[in-house]
């Protein structure tokens, strides 16, 4: 049972955006599809890993693609009601995304988010090594000036959590399925972000 106290006076909160804040329209198995790459393949990583020439087409398709599915997104149920809780709370709010900053604006619009996060608190993967790595996570604590331990990382997915984990922040695995258990790098498993709201 998770510390009913572990996060309610933090004042930093990261959040993933596709599938934590958004219900993703994304296709990742068609998106893979599209570039050539085999299925379940990670993409970001599968582009890195090619000699340039080659990805920069790749990378521009997936840019494309996702451009498409980002105008698709819809929000998240409970989302709008927790970001306003901790917006009213005075607390800082950010997004660290795997997506290109066009990407992720579109998707703020389309699901009528984006008064809540400031351009300088969205790293999308070209700020900085994108998730699983803790380097955005790192880069927005010394941004804020904040300590880990007055710091959360709200994710849908493995990415996340570990991110959140590595840099030393509390994690909420937000598994709307409810059938995943990432229990090693989470502190609070929720199944909606209005469970979330609990906590504070």
């Amino acid at each position: 049972m998770p510390d009913p106290n572990l996060i309610k006076q933090r004042k930093h909160w990261i959040f993933d955006l596709d599938g934590t804040l958004t219900v993703s329209a994304h296709d990742f198995e068609h998106i893979r599809h599209e570039l050539g790459l085999a299925p379940e393949t990670p993409i970001l990583e599968a582009l890195h890993a090619m000699p340039d020439v080659e990805a920069a087409p790749l990378w521009e398709q997936l840019n494309e693609l996702e451009f498409y599915y980002a105008g698709q997104a819809s929000v998240m149920q409970g989302a709008a009601e927790l970001l306003q809780k901790l917006h009213d709370d005075g607390r800082q709010l950010a997004i660290l995304t795997r997506n290109t900053m066009p990407v992720v604006q579109q998707t703020l619009e389309a699901c009528r988010l984006e008064h809540f996060f400031p351009v300088e608190h969205i790293l999308d993967r070209d700020a900085c090594i994108p998730k699983p790595s803790p380097d955005g996570v790192r880069h927005l604590l010394d941004f804020w000036r904040a300590d880990p331990d007055d710091t959360v990382m709200v994710g849908d997915y493995l990415y996340d959590l570990e991110a959140g984990k590595g840099a030393g922040v509390a994690t909420i695995h937000v598994d709307t399925r409810g059938d995943v258990d990432w229990s090693e790098y989470t502190d609070i498993r929720v199944e909606g972000l209005g469970e979330i709201i609990e906590y504070l």
